[in-house]
């Protein structure tokens, strides 16, 4: 299966890596979601998810050992030990393949060979940048949802708009199921409960993009005040959501909430209230189009470059400049949703992230010689495996070009950073993002 068996018309372009440089370029194309990511590689033998464990920090020492009791073999110390972080990547193979024709595409053989390579490529670029989406938004829109349904009377149990971040919570930096023995502090209109289960909806009804509606069981009774519909439900260890107007939930936007630059400086203090690192100097702000701007016409963002050299770089670059600690990142990738209330309303999220919000595991055989025969045609670009296929069919006509990836995304907790190691930090157990949400 080398490359003799190709036409001849086509070996040329292969052998000169022509179809490499198509499929790298398209790869490359989308500055998106997934380049935020710290890419691991993920050795060949660990099963399919790799599970990694990284050290929290110890408290600060402020209080002065004491004379008397620098004694004995201990000194008077207690030992302490340092919290752990555990993070699950899960491994999936994602693959996608086109046929050529020999013979219906002879008088375009060569650009269409290509034009396949490109458009292979561009699929991956996009299907990688969504899943690099959806597990970061799956962690940062988690434990902030609404009451779905009014309760006809006290009740321990309340349906809501979407289950994510209510179904675990952290024991000692590692995720266990809700329970008695592990609940999690619900905010429920205006009271505190404890959550001690959940049960997802047969049909999911939730309006948030990738939620899951469902139901959440309290430890006592919740109060048909707390529980009407439309009103919000925060967990403890939420993700910070900034709203216009300090909104509750996604509900309570109204046509007024347009993005402004006071929200996304208040997403960047609460990055660096958590002492979260910046990636080259500034956070990643990935926002669509609209997003974009709604900023532009906010009079502060004006105001603020008004009469000055650097708006003209920031005009004219689009938003591809830092400023205010912000990078900001156009992209057609961000999660709009309908408002769940107001007809002809759209919600659409802008995120701010900073190193180290999300891991990608790459699966490190995925071109080993075991798997890919020596004379296969097989490149690995930028971690996705294009594979070249010389016609075996009857006719040996049809010549199939193909990608795959295996791997994963994960956005890594980070519970173990409390007021205890970082003064400043937040209760939120995902920490380097944070999601602004607007009507546009």
């Amino acid at each position: 299966m080398g490359i003799q068996s190709f036409p001849s018309a086509l070996q040329p372009i292969i052998q000169q890596g022509f179809l490499d440089r198509e499929f790298d370029t398209a790869l490359r194309s989308r500055l998106g979601f997934r380049a935020v990511a710290d890419r691991v590689e993920i050795a060949v033998g660990l099963g399919e998810t790799l599970t990694k464990t990284r050290a929290g920090l110890k408290p600060a020492v402020t209080t002065p050992l004491p004379p008397g009791n620098n004694t004995n073999l201990d000194n008077g110390l207690t030992p302490t030990t340092w919290g752990v972080e555990q993070y699950t990547i899960v491994m999936n193979l994602y693959a996608a393949t086109t046929d050529l024709n020999m013979v219906t595409s002879r008088v375009g053989l060569v650009s269409q060979f290509l034009q396949n390579a490109f458009t292979n490529g561009e699929q991956a670029a996009r299907s990688l940048d969504e899943l690099a989406r959806n597990a970061l938004f799956t962690a940062y829109l988690g434990g902030s949802t609404r009451v779905r349904t009014t309760l006809g009377s006290a009740g321990p149990v309340v349906a809501v708009d979407d289950l994510r971040g209510f179904q675990n919570t952290f024991v000692n930096g590692v995720q266990q199921t809700l329970s008695g023995p592990t609940p999690l502090a619900v905010t429920i209109g205006s009271n505190v409960y404890n959550a001690v289960a959940t049960t997802a909806d047969v049909t999911n009804v939730s309006t948030a993009p990738g939620g899951i509606s469902g139901t959440i069981t309290l430890s006592g009774n919740v109060t048909v005040v707390d529980a009407t519909a439309g009103n919000s439900v925060v967990a403890a260890n939420a993700s910070s959501i900034i709203r216009p107007g300090n909104r509750g939930n996604t509900q309570q936007l109204t046509g007024v909430d347009t993005l402004n630059m006071s929200a996304l400086l208040d997403a960047v203090t609460k990055l660096r209230l958590n002492a979260v690192p910046e990636i080259d100097g500034a956070y990643n702000c990935y926002l669509d189009p609209v997003s974009a701007r709604q900023l532009f016409s906010d009079p502060d963002f004006r105001q603020l470059f008004q009469g000055a050299t650097s708006a003209n770089q920031v005009f004219r670059r689009g938003m591809v400049n830092d400023f205010l600690g912000l990078r900001f990142v156009p992209t057609n990738e961000t999660f709009v949703q309908t408002h769940p209330t107001l007809a002809g309303q759209v919600v659409r999220r802008p995120i701010i992230c900073g190193a180290g919000a999300l891991v990608e595991g790459d699966f490190a055989g995925m071109a080993a010689a075991d798997v890919v025969p020596a004379d296969s045609i097989v490149s690995v670009v930028n971690g996705v495996a294009m594979v070249t296929r010389e016609a075996i069919d009857r006719l040996q006509q049809i010549i199939a070009q193909s990608w795959y990836w295996i791997g994963g995304f994960c956005a890594p907790s980070d519970t173990t950073t409390t007021p205890n190691t970082i003064p400043t930090a937040t209760n939120a157990a995902f920490k380097r993002a944070v999601v602004v949400e607007h009507i546009g």
